[in-house]
């Protein structure tokens, strides 16, 4: 019986895995490479040339493979460095001056119906403009700890104020007069 020459390349696994082993950081990753490297030799055995070696024609396979792998790998970091450029540029950016005279009118006071801590960071990050990893650290907090408290401080200042200011916290109306007159008056107009 003769052998074939998927045979032959399954005969040389030690060899093969040992190839890629040494070209990758992780031997889970090695096996990963290897298999797929077998799986596309299965599917590609009619374009094999009875004139070269399998095994020579295998080892190009399994090179292109680990190439091929950590160009897919950098371009996944490149991307995950450019998300995390974009992510930190947003959250340390100041807020926009022309838009700091436009706040609701009842907002100071439904800041301080909240809980101390949401106050005191949404006074100083979205109002006061201190910088999140700069409030994290005189706070002894992590960034990401200080940017959960944040979010949970913005969503209650949102629930407030539209228990507070109803329509008009609701369609962003900067001219605000929730304090002139109670909710119920305030509802029939619109």
């Amino acid at each position: 019986m003769t052998e074939t020459p998927l045979d032959l390349l399954l005969a040389q696994r030690k060899q093969f895995l040992s190839f890629v082993e040494r070209r990758v950081p992780d031997s889970a990753l090695a096996e990963d490479i290897l298999q797929t490297a077998y799986l596309r030799a299965f599917e590609r055995r009619d374009r094999f040339q009875s004139s070269e070696s399998v095994v020579a024609w295998f080892y190009r396979l399994l090179r292109n493979a680990v190439i091929d792998n950590y160009r897919r790998h950098a371009s996944r970091q490149k991307a995950l460095e450019a998300l995390t450029r974009e992510l930190t540029q947003e959250l340390e950016a100041p807020a926009r001056p022309d838009l700091r005279g436009e706040v609701c009118a009842c907002l100071h006071a439904v800041l301080d119906s909240l809980k101390p801590e949401y106050s005191e960071a949404l006074r100083a990050i979205d109002l006061g403009e201190q910088r999140l990893r700069d409030f994290a650290r005189q706070h002894s907090l992590t960034a990401s700890t200080t940017s959960v408290r944040l979010h949970r401080a913005r969503a209650a200042l949102r629930k407030q104020l539209l228990r507070t200011c109803a329509t008009c916290a609701e369609h962003a109306c900067v001219d605000c007069t929730c304090k002139k007159r109670p909710i119920s008056a305030r509802n029939q107009r619109r």
